[in-house]
């Protein structure tokens, strides 16, 4: 009855639920049927001694585990992808099939393969019978079939070795996700090369980012106040106008529109851009000053940021500026990039949208910080792709665990895609689902040493975008956006992150990923 004779062959262990019942047939049967079901997160030893007294109890043992879409128990969770957790257990020798259970519970699948036992640990008594064991007694009584409750000397929770430490398994999930979504390493090269050419039009907030650099004098006995020698000044060129940057060192085609003021920053700008080969149509407001944003550094250690602002709304000639830029333009995608800081508000943003050209994509991204942006004014849009705090602001929702919190966000910003970051987590991405596509994937961050995280969000946004634009694949986009978002983690300052580099870091997933 079983084909799993070939103990290197355990991935045939895995079918769907239509395929066991015609490999075990209907009852009754020849040989026993046990089933298991848990979310088998991390298997540890507790599963392994459930496990194999499930066995000792019959002729063959199926092992069904909850999809991902239905575990919520815990904030990031789970930590291992269904389609790992399947092929974990299906190399255990005791486990005869495995299914991956698209319920939120195992009562249809009991119902449907009607296993002779289904096993529970010995926890599931403790205090009487808890009324979801009672819904599966009733399944399983309705046929013929009983509950086995397995004896347990100790019981380990899967959250609890994560939580002490989670283990280091973004490779195996990242090759997982890419043989469940037919995507190659070489398909990943293939479409950087693609992203040269692209045109693109951003549409943001400048801001300047400066680091000024010091060391520790001392600190005054009288006040709180710390005394500081002054070293150096670095600029850089930051907010939406670093996401052209990005864009244009990749070999695409990118036009700005933007507002600056006049001032030597503004002019700073412009010379920064035009030697980068962007093409920037900055409007000049006279009344209010470039963005400039100040870091104070000493001994490695950010001490204070000044920020000089004007947050109002821009005029209605720059307004109309923007707006004939954007009606002008001839790209592949627009991207708004929304810092807040008077390109983008509730009136500006239906305006500015209604000027994208037909058939473009249109990317957006609302970086609320201590401002009040909200991701959920860019309606509609091919590709989002906020941060976790960005989405809460704009949720209201402080409480909900990440994956409900995505779906909720990409369900009311009527997106076709969402990628949200998630921090040291990495990303969280929901595309509308078919019959070969699931809807949400998650991608492990690839930094290896972070220096300094600022900007890793403007890397993502551009190499997202354009990997969008080249393969429509949102897998590919989220890969190789968080790859650049990590790369632009393991440098210091707000610079342009090249293809070549990504192209390292490819070639650095495959050598670890060579043995999987």
């Amino acid at each position: 009855m079983s084909d799993t004779n070939n103990p290197r062959d355990f991935k045939r262990k895995i079918k769907t639920r239509e395929e066991l019942l015609k490999i075990i047939g209907s009852r009754p049967r020849e040989k026993k049927i046990i089933m298991c079901h848990g979310v088998f997160d991390l298997v540890h030893p507790g599963h392994v001694q459930h496990l194999m007294y499930a066995k000792s109890k019959a002729d063959l043992l199926v092992a069904s585990l909850t999809s991902d879409a239905h575990v919520s128990k815990a904030n990031f969770r789970p930590y291992v992808p269904q389609d790992l957790r399947a092929m974990n257990l299906a190399a255990l020798e005791a486990i005869d099939y495995v299914i991956i259970d698209e319920n939120p519970n195992p009562i249809e699948n009991i119902k449907y393969l009607q296993p002779d036992y289904f096993a529970k640990g010995y926890e599931y008594t403790d205090g009487g019978v808890h009324p979801k064991t009672r819904e599966e007694m009733t399944a399983l009584e309705s046929y013929g079939g009983e509950v086995i409750f397995t004896p347990g000397d100790v019981v380990f929770s899967s959250s609890a070795f994560i939580e002490m430490g989670p283990p280091k398994i973004s490779a195996e999930k990242l090759v997982t996700l890419m043989q469940s979504e037919g995507v190659t390493f070489q398909a990943l090269r293939d479409a950087l090369r693609k992203c040269e050419g692209v045109r693109v039009h951003v549409v943001g907030d400048t801001i300047v980012d400066s680091y000024t650099y010091c060391h520790l004098i001392g600190g005054t006995a009288k006040t709180p106040t710390f005394s500081v020698k002054y070293d150096r000044e670095v600029d850089f060129t930051g907010g939406a106008a670093v996401v052209a940057k990005h864009l244009r060192k990749t070999g695409a085609g990118v036009r700005f529109s933007t507002v600056l003021g006049d001032d030597e920053l503004g002019r700073f700008v412009r010379d920064d851009l035009e030697k980068h080969g962007v093409e920037c149509r900055a409007a000049v407001d006279h009344t209010r000053p470039t963005t400039n944003k100040n870091v104070f550094i000493a001994g490695g250690y950010r001490m204070l940021k000044v920020d000089r602002v004007d947050n109002r709304p821009v005029s209605d000639r720059i307004l109309d500026h923007l707006k004939d830029s954007l009606r002008e333009t001839s790209a592949d995608a627009v991207v708004f990039s929304d810092f807040r800081h008077g390109v983008f508000g509730r009136h500006s943003i239906p305006e500015l949208t209604q000027c994208i050209p037909s058939g473009a994509l249109k990317v957006a991204d609302s970086q609320v910080a201590n401002r009040w942006g909200n991701i959920l004014d860019f309606q509609g849009f091919d590709l989002i792709t906020p941060n976790e705090r960005e989405a809460r602001f704009a949720l209201g929702d402080q409480d909900s665990v990440i994956r409900p919190l995505a779906l909720d966000l990409y369900k009311k910003a009527n997106c076709r895609t969402l990628i949200l970051k998630v921090g040291e987590q990495g990303v969280l991405a929901y595309r509308a689902p078919s019959g070969d596509v699931r809807s949400f994937f998650t991608v492990d961050s690839f930094v290896t040493n972070l220096v300094d995280a600022v900007g890793a969000g403007d890397a993502l946004l551009a190499y997202a975008t354009l990997a969008t634009v080249a393969t429509k694949s949102p897998v590919i986009a989220s890969i190789l956006g968080s790859i650049a978002a990590a790369i632009a983690c393991e440098h210091e300052g707000n610079n342009p992150v090249a293809p070549d580099d990504v192209s390292e870091k490819i070639d650095a997933l495959e050598r670890r990923t060579e043995h999987l």
